[in-house]
């Protein structure tokens, strides 16, 4: 059985470039392609839980403007529940621009949220009982966080796991992370909320510490091509990353997010669900572009048996 998730965050339109290399402060590139899409850490999260085989709803704010259409498209295309969708009749939907190095997958983002940043109390008392019926809700940092810390405090009450994504970074109240099931910062994150810096094993279990003594249940701590640290308040493991060619990696974390919740909700261990992200995350950094759309459960299935 198939628990239900709601992913509570930011849709947004990217407008991706890619070039040879990054430019620096006041250089103008010749580009070699561009593409739009869907993004937003929590669409893209939402899309890869999806793919994954959750049953997921997804809950933002979007413009009235076209650029709504296509994250609305995407849902309607993988039956994902559009009710959950608030609107702003005068301020855009959010937008991504993102710059990306063909030659070392690396990349720059200005992220503008837009409709997502305006997210009011009459929106969330709209999806009050769908939250409250959910099994795990998926939070990031993309939306306005006075949104977040309300419907986080409501869940927590109703007894909804509540999984914290902390990025992108931003100041957060200790009420916000405390009672949370899990929280899954990078090793950039992590450092800026426990001032250690996350290099290895060691360090990430340091750092996982911190959070515990903050009052979060659970710690992942992703760390790029070194894998996961994983902590269950008993035991720790870094889960090493699967190695493959990376085209692109924005996004990866997302996939990972996705992934990681999908396999919660499945009812797998926290390290399993783990190694299941991972597997997500390797098959997205191979694709280009943010949002893991074009991943299929069978194809994740078949990359464990592989790997």
């Amino acid at each position: 059985m198939r628990e239900k998730i709601v992913v509570f965050g930011s849709a947004f339109v990217d407008l991706m470039g890619r070039t040879p290399h990054l430019p620096v402060p006041g250089q103008t590139l010749k580009g070699t392609s561009f593409r739009q899409g869907t993004g937003g850490k929590g669409f893209n999260q939402a899309v890869a839980a999806n793919r994954a085989g959750a049953d997921v709803t997804m809950m933002t704010k979007l413009g009235r403007d076209s650029l709504a259409q296509l994250p609305l498209k995407m849902m309607q295309e993988l039956h994902m529940p559009t009710d959950g969708v608030f609107y702003h009749d005068e301020i855009a939907t959010g937008c991504a621009l993102i710059l990306v190095d063909e030659t070392s997958a690396q990349n720059e983002i200005v992220v503008i949220p837009g409709a997502c940043d305006t997210i009011n109390d009459s929106d969330i008392a709209s999806v009050v009982d769908r939250i409250c019926e959910a099994k795990y809700l998926l939070l990031q940092l993309e939306i306005n966080q006075d949104a977040n810390e309300k419907v986080a405090r409501m869940a927590k009450q109703a007894g909804v796991r509540v999984v914290i994504n902390t990025a992108p970074y931003a100041p957060m109240s200790d009420e916000f992370l405390r009672g949370a099931y899990l929280v899954t910062p990078n090793e950039v994150e992590a450092y800026e909320m426990t001032d250690i810096e996350v290099c290895d094993e060691e360090s990430a279990r340091k750092a996982a510490e911190v959070f515990f003594a903050k009052g979060v249940e659970n710690v992942v701590i992703t760390m790029g091509s070194r894998g996961a640290y994983i902590h269950d308040g008993t035991h720790g493991e870094l889960i090493e990353a699967y190695r493959v060619k990376a085209i692109d990696t924005t996004g990866a974390g997302d996939a990972f997010n996705g992934g990681l919740l999908a396999a919660l909700a499945e009812g797998k261990s926290l390290f399993e669900a783990a190694r299941f992200a991972n597997a997500v995350a390797a098959l997205a950094v191979q694709q280009i572009g943010a949002t893991a759309n074009a991943i299929t459960r069978a194809e994740i299935d078949e990359f464990l048996e592989n790997h």
